[in-house]
């Protein structure tokens, strides 16, 4: 079953379209990293998700059941822009309040247990205007995991974290889906860590779905190449070039030969023609560097599921 269905979804606030007939399908159990520049219309489908808007036009689904829907309404958590929460008081009562709102049975246990979900066991007493941004955010996926979600909905929840913030970020939210209970949606400008993480992905521009695929299909999708630098790089330029179809330079300065079979191969064909060799590796092109060549090829048109 999928958790979420979205067919045709529009969206206009006065004379702007946020979204133009956006689908999206995202399986339960996985983590479904929503992808797109500022002002995509990411958010607004999240908003729109979790019923903080109404949509002009489109079909939401959850569950097979139609958002709306009171019962699939309560197995929602979210997460979107920064957790309510009242800075004089600690995070446990902080967290003791929304389960009340929640109207959250054995409301303390429900607290021990999703604090320690997200590593925040030891800082229940701390006051909430005290607490850093990254357990803040963690604060905020604790209330979110209150009444045990089927469907958790977060809006950029690892921007502005360190290195360190990031990865326990990352430890919490497989923790989340690894028994397939919850299905998560995040969206993140972050790449390199969403790629990490995320088994599902879906890529907005302009309100319009680009693609939707999985990791799987992102790996096949991003070629492995040949990365050298070399102090003669015009004259390898050209040489290179003569001979492969596709040889570029990158940001780095490096040379990248996409269709060579083996880095040894290169270093021999430009040592026969005088040219030494400082560095080679083998490198494959990762989530960020697929999504800013995908948008400068779409332009900004987006097609429904397919390329």
């Amino acid at each position: 079953m999928n958790a979420i269905e979205i067919k045709g979804l529009s969206k206009s606030f006065g004379t702007k379209q946020a979204l133009v007939g956006l689908d999206m399908t995202v399986p339960a159990g996985a983590i479904y990293g929503l992808i797109g520049e500022n002002g995509s219309g990411k958010s607004t489908t999240e908003k729109l998700i979790c019923g903080l808007m109404h949509p002009s036009k489109g079909q939401i689904k959850l569950y097979g059941r139609e958002y709306t829907d009171a019962d699939v309404r309560a197995k929602v958590g979210v997460l979107i822009e920064s957790p309510g929460c009242f800075s004089q008081l600690s995070v446990w009562n902080n967290m003791l309040l929304q389960a009340a709102n929640l109207g959250i049975k054995n409301p303390e246990d429900q607290v021990v247990k999703v604090l320690k979900a997200v590593r925040m066991e030891g800082a229940a007493s701390n006051k909430y205007k005290n607490c850093s941004l990254g357990m803040k955010q963690r604060i905020g996926i604790a209330m979110a995991l209150l009444g045990d979600p089927a469907l958790l909905i977060l809006d950029e929840p690892i921007n502005g974290l360190d290195a360190d913030g990031m990865r326990i970020m990352r430890e919490i939210l497989m923790d989340i889906v690894k028994d397939g209970r919850c299905t998560v949606v995040i969206s993140s400008h972050i790449l390199g860590e969403l790629e990490k993480i995320a088994t599902h992905y879906g890529i907005v521009r302009g309100g319009r779905m680009l693609c939707e695929m999985t990791a799987e299909e992102l790996e096949a999708r991003c070629p492995t190449y040949v990365a050298l630098t070399t102090d003669q790089r015009s004259e390898s330029i050209a040489l290179l070039s003569s001979k492969y179809a596709r040889v570029e330079e990158d940001e780095r300065g490096y040379l990248r030969v996409y269709d060579a079979k083996t880095p040894e191969e290169v270093v021999v064909y430009l040592y026969d023609k005088g040219i030494t060799v400082s560095e080679i590796c083998v490198e494959k092109i990762g989530l960020e560097e697929y999504y800013i060549d995908l948008m400068k090829e779409k332009g900004g048109q987006g097609n429904g599921k397919e390329f």
